[in-house]
């Protein structure tokens, strides 16, 4: 005989002499129903349509050329044009968040002169579009001819002297307006990281008399990095995507070498969905890096650190290894770092199915 919810709510909440006296009640004869999330699944729905949808036509429209995509996807010019572009993330990106640092410590500092000076460098090249700056480096030496040491405020004596054309060369033009650039952005990124950590952390730290240095590596920035990551990674993203903006200086990066291919054979689409994927590889390596940077700084932060991907696919195989087997071959539970989130999480969600409408369950 099937429990009603009314029925469920009046037992519960009767007193044991209205019920005959018996004040212990089976709860685990209940039936749990569930909330049924009817616009969840419609909407489920529609988005698995729209995606079978879009998928079978990548699989049936001719116009994609998969087979032109297979033979360039691994040509030469394209690999060399993938490093370049991570040569050119990798370089600008340390660059940029070094200098940013410094420019954000110096934006916070007490002297008004460093602040004052980091402050006009972030509005500068954030005003200066990214495009501008890395054709204004190509073609420096139009400015400045030869660079070097020499008597201050004359061009008669010079003790060491470079021509800039050969100085600075389109890879180094590159780097210079992607790390210049890249820095002014940083620079806020990790200035509101470091704001985001309570003063009190600050002030207790100077009142155990642990020196500046210390307090800002140990204990302050360790905590300004959960703001921190999210943001520097979307900025390193948009660099990998913004370092096609060299093709103007002709440096062979991924996006210029598929421009040289499509403008021989007319194939636009095709080489371009093989730009496409590899930008898609090199961000997804880098969100899967950001996923357990985050983690990583969560020790300490949260009580029980979220089950990484290769935990919930150990969880799960184990659990359906026991359904299929009986309990003498099924593995024995997860234990330890594997087994604390997902048992806090199933806790959880044991709590929250079990509260009924006027009351709540054991």
């Amino acid at each position: 005989m099937t429990t009603t919810a009314d029925e469920r709510t009046r037992i519960v909440s009767e007193p044991a002499a209205a019920r005959g006296g018996d004040d212990r009640v089976d709860l685990g004869s209940f039936r749990v129903v569930h909330t049924r999330h009817w616009f969840r699944w419609a909407l489920a729905a529609l988005v698995i349509f729209f995606v079978a949808q879009f998928a079978w036509s990548l699989v049936t429209n001719a116009n994609y050329e998969w087979d032109v995509f297979a033979k360039y996807f691994f040509s030469e010019p394209v690999l060399i044009g993938v490093g370049y572009t991570l040569a050119l993330t990798a370089i600008s990106a340390t660059i940029g968040f070094v200098l940013g640092t410094l420019l954000a410590l110096a934006r916070l500092s007490k002297s008004s002169l460093l602040n004052a000076a980091a402050w006009s460098y972030i509005w500068f090249f954030r005003s200066v579009p990214l495009v501008v700056q890395i054709i204004v480096w190509y073609n420096l030496g139009y400015l400045y001819p030869t660079l070097g040491l020499g008597t201050p405020f004359t061009t008669d004596f010079w003790i060491v002297e470079f021509p800039t054309v050969q100085l600075i060369s389109a890879f180094a033009a590159a780097i210079l307006g992607l790390s210049l650039h890249q820095a002014a952005y940083s620079a806020e990124i990790i200035r509101g990281g470091l704001l985001s950590v309570d003063q009190g952390q600050t002030e207790a730290a100077a009142a155990l008399g642990i020196p500046a240095s210390k307090r800002l590596l140990r204990i302050i920035l360790p905590q300004a990095m959960r703001s921190i990551i999210p943001n520097a990674t979307n900025e390193v993203i948009g660099l990998v995507k913004g370092a096609s903006v060299v093709f103007v200086i002709a440096i062979p990066e991924v996006f210029y070498a598929v421009q040289v291919i499509y403008n021989r054979n007319s194939r636009v689409i095709p080489l371009l969905l093989v730009a496409v994927v590899w930008y898609t590889i090199i961000t997804t390596i880098l969100s899967i890096a950001q996923f357990y940077i985050e983690r990583h700084y969560a020790r300490g932060a949260v009580r029980v650190l979220p089950p990484t991907p290769i935990q919930r696919f150990r969880h799960w195989s184990s659990v359906q290894w026991a359904r299929l087997g009986d309990d003498k071959a099924a593995p024995p539970p997860l234990a330890g770092a594997d087994a604390a989130p997902l048992v806090v999480a199933a806790q959880q969600g044991t709590r929250n199915d079990a509260t009924f409408s006027g009351g709540t369950g054991a």
